[in-house]
């Protein structure tokens, strides 16, 4: 038996970290994902919201599985072009103006230019300003420094800079020699790389599931609605592949897979959350079990959506989620075996 290769997983992981997709923008992300599919010969499509589902068809095509992982990532969009020429933003997803400060970005115009930038407070200067350090980081003071000559909003426009052009953060990715990997946007790129790696293992072992299983690599989670639609009418369970939380009070550690027991939608299904504890010890996949008190995935979007199946979530553990983020390759290597065992074994139901 051969587990998907972790630095292979590794080495995706990082191009995909590398493409700019903030949810509303995401057609590069997903045409390399597509990509990848065809590569492999593997059945998939395009949905209307832009995601992209792929099908490994099963021994039982009576029962679907759907297994999903969201590539679009937290950025912002261009609110305002102040007088100065610098750029006051409105934030895409959740997270606070703090977590972006002093971060480089890259502005792209509706027609397709790309400028890079600075993120900082307006006060950002202490030898001007005597609250630099106090002041709050909100909308009204932080904005973006072009990296162009700019010294109005005429200056600006004449850029092609624009209201409603997306900025994506510079996602400093870093591996370590130790296996960490240090970037922005592994919430939810971490799982597409290894969810990708997955389909990638089950084709080059020439592996027949026991039921049709559907990958959706939805490009909307961020903001709340990407698994809400494309389940089809025979799918069972719908395992969202995400990441877990880190904090205090949080047996989540960067080392194992986080199986979570509940969110803010409420508690996963208890017996497919059993099903996968008793899979990890079967194969002595390490694993910790969780709750996320302010989270919410595309698994408990389509339950919300009225969709009849029985709903999960587990992913490597994520520390700083929606900010520095950080993980291990174990948490990695651990959250592929869960899967690559799971895809294989009897429903719930």
């Amino acid at each position: 038996m051969a587990y998907p290769n972790t630095d292979e997983t590794l080495q995706l992981l990082k191009e995909l970290v590398s493409i700019p997709s903030p949810s509303g923008n995401t057609t590069k992300v997903i045409s390399f994902v597509e990509q990848y599919l065809r590569e492999l010969d593997v059945e998939s499509c395009r949905n209307r919201k832009g995601g992209i589902i792929a099908t490994l068809r099963g021994k039982s095509d009576k029962k679907h599985r759907l297994l999903t992982a969201h590539v679009d990532t937290l950025g912002a969009i261009v609110k305002e072009i102040k007088p100065s020429g610098r750029l006051k933003l409105d934030l895409i997803g959740g997270f606070k103006y703090n977590s972006i400060e002093g971060e480089y970005c890259e502005i792209e115009t509706s027609e397709g230019k790309k400028y890079t930038g600075t993120i900082l407070m307006h006060q950002t200067s202490v030898h001007v300003y005597k609250d630099a350090g106090k002041a709050e980081r909100n909308q009204d003071n932080m904005e973006v420094r072009i990296d162009e000559v700019v010294n109005s909003a005429e200056d600006a426009r004449a850029l092609g800079i624009e209201v409603g052009d997306f900025v994506s953060f510079d996602p400093r990715v870093q591996m370590t020699p130790s296996g960490y990997i240090k970037s922005r946007h592994l919430d939810d790129k971490a799982s597409v790389a290894i969810i990708l790696q997955l389909i990638k293992q089950i084709k080059l072992e020439n592996k027949e599931l026991p039921y049709t299983t559907h990958f959706l690599i939805s490009n909307n989670e961020e903001i709340g609605y990407g698994g809400n639609s494309n389940i089809t009418p025979e799918t069972v369970e719908y395992l969202a592949v995400d990441m877990g939380a880190m904090g205090d009070g949080q047996a989540t550690d960067e080392y194992t897979v986080s199986i979570c027991v509940k969110d803010a939608s409420g508690p996963y299904h208890y017996e497919l959350r059993k099903k996968l504890v008793q899979l990890a010890k079967d194969h002595q996949i390490e694993y910790k079990l969780d709750i996320y008190p302010y989270y919410g995935s595309d698994a408990s979007a389509a339950i919300r959506a009225g969709h009849d199946i029985v709903h999960g979530l587990i992913g490597p553990g994520i520390d700083s989620s929606h900010a520095f983020e950080r993980t291990h390759k174990k948490s990695i290597e651990n959250t592929a075996k869960l899967l690559f065992h799971y895809i294989q074994s009897e429903m719930v139901l």
